[in-house]
């Protein structure tokens, strides 16, 4: 099928499509004039993780064809919880955390997106603003009849605590209603006609939807792209070292530019789809290298995913020095680094060198490792549980690598 708007025709190729109300509509108006789309983000954490990726490429794209994209922060829901895809209540935040969290966000939607007051510049709200202003009683006496219980009850978000007996309170149950009124306020306050979301967020998107077309009469769109899985199953953005973060705070550059350059054979080409602005006929042709050559693919897929994040100078360094450690067996600079004080060499066990630098969660982890073979210390295999960092293993310029499996490798540097 073809499409009028780039916008919705790169949203459809490029694989960020799953569900959208009234699509040929939203194509229609997105053809003739320039629309105003938003995707809310909880403040739950000071940065977001690849999870979020896709929704923020989808932004970014929306400005990219001359629309206007909408960055709402929760810093009133965020208050309450989403319970979209959650077996438990999140743990509530104070004020003082969700305003940290807000800023820590607020520096990666700067990389990925131009701000400003131009008639296409992305904006950042907070939906505090007028979350945190309601009059319960008016709230509900204004609003509440639109809200049909037996229709959020087979919500998927709902349903699935319900039927799996476990608890959602209240607090939860009221996010829906809170999602759905925001959507109004951006439709009111900053003309906003579509919600972008993942897929878990349908059924709070529709609401949203119905909400604004029972009280203002008017027609708003949404839009979800599908849940992001690797070719093996497994959720996208978790590693068996944790989250893969976006700030570099949180994640060093050269671990993130390493996920990229990890991805399966069989991922690649959807993902330079979906994490890259490469032109799709160039994608076409890296998807279909094979065998060994299928690596150049994926260090382009690095290094594009790694430029949009970090910035082109932190992509170049982390492929030189993925390239100096693995295919020279160099200590490159760029790995990350754990500053060993003098005081603590002959009484540091090496299972706690691996936890501080992040190439393993736990001490069962990294005793894993050892059993397996997997665990090295200057690309020798450690066999002792137990083994303490000494003097010998620093070169002379006081570096010592140890590594974690074939890919993911760390420095220990003599302060």
């Amino acid at each position: 099928m073809s499409y009028s708007s780039e916008f919705i025709t790169e949203i459809v190729t490029r694989g960020y499509m799953h569900q959208a109300t009234n699509l040929e509509g939203l194509d229609e108006r997105a053809a003739q004039q320039p629309i105003s789309a938003y995707i809310g983000f909880d403040c739950t954490a000071d940065s977001l993780h690849v999870g979020s990726l896709v929704q923020i490429m989808m932004l970014r794209l929306l400005q990219r064809n001359g629309h206007k994209p909408i960055v709402l922060m929760g810093g009133g829901t965020t208050k309450v919880g989403d319970p979209s895809g959650k077996d438990e209540a999140r743990p509530l935040l104070s004020d003082q955390d969700i305003e940290s969290n807000k800023n820590g966000i607020r520096k990666i939607f700067e990389k990925y997106l131009s701000f400003g007051d131009g008639p296409t510049d992305a904006v950042m709200v907070d939906n505090a603003d007028w979350l945190d202003e309601l009059g319960y009683i008016r709230f509900l006496r204004d609003y509440g009849a639109h809200f049909s219980i037996n229709r959020m009850m087979g919500m998927d978000s709902v349903k699935l605590r319900l039927e799996r007996e476990q608890n959602l309170s209240f607090l939860e149950f009221n996010y829906a209603i809170l999602q759905a009124y925001d959507f109004l306020e951006l439709r009111r306050r900053y003309g906003c006609a579509l919600q972008m979301g993942g897929s878990d967020q349908w059924g709070n998107i529709v609401t949203g939807i119905d909400l604004t077309r029972r009280v203002d009469a008017q027609e708003i769109f949404g839009l979800t792209s599908p849940l992001i899985t690797t070719a093996s199953g497994a959720k996208m953005g978790k590693t068996a070292s944790g989250a893969i973060w976006l700030n570099e705070e949180r994640l060093p550059a050269f671990d993130f530019w390493q996920f990229w350059r990890n991805t399966e054979d069989a991922d690649v080409g959807r993902f330079l789809k979906l994490f890259t602005e490469l032109p799709l006929d160039e994608i076409e042709r890296l998807s279909a290298l094979e065998g060994a050559d299928i690596n150049q693919a994926k260090i382009i897929l690095a290094n594009e995913a790694t430029g949009l994040c970090h910035g082109a100078e932190a992509s170049a360094q982390a492929e030189q020095t993925a390239a100096q450690t693995f295919a020279e067996g160099k200590m490159a600079d760029g790995l990350p680094t754990l500053t060993v004080e003098a005081d603590k060499i002959g009484s540091l066990l090496l299972i706690d060198a691996f936890i501080e630098i992040g190439l393993a969660q736990s001490k069962g982890e990294v005793r894993r490792l050892i059993r397996g073979g997997g665990a090295r210390l200057n690309n020798d295999a450690i066999t002792d549980e137990n083994r303490l960092l000494s003097a010998d293993d620093f070169d002379d310029d006081g570096r010592a690598q140890i590594s974690a499996g074939k890919k993911r490798r760390a420095l220990l540097q003599r302060a």
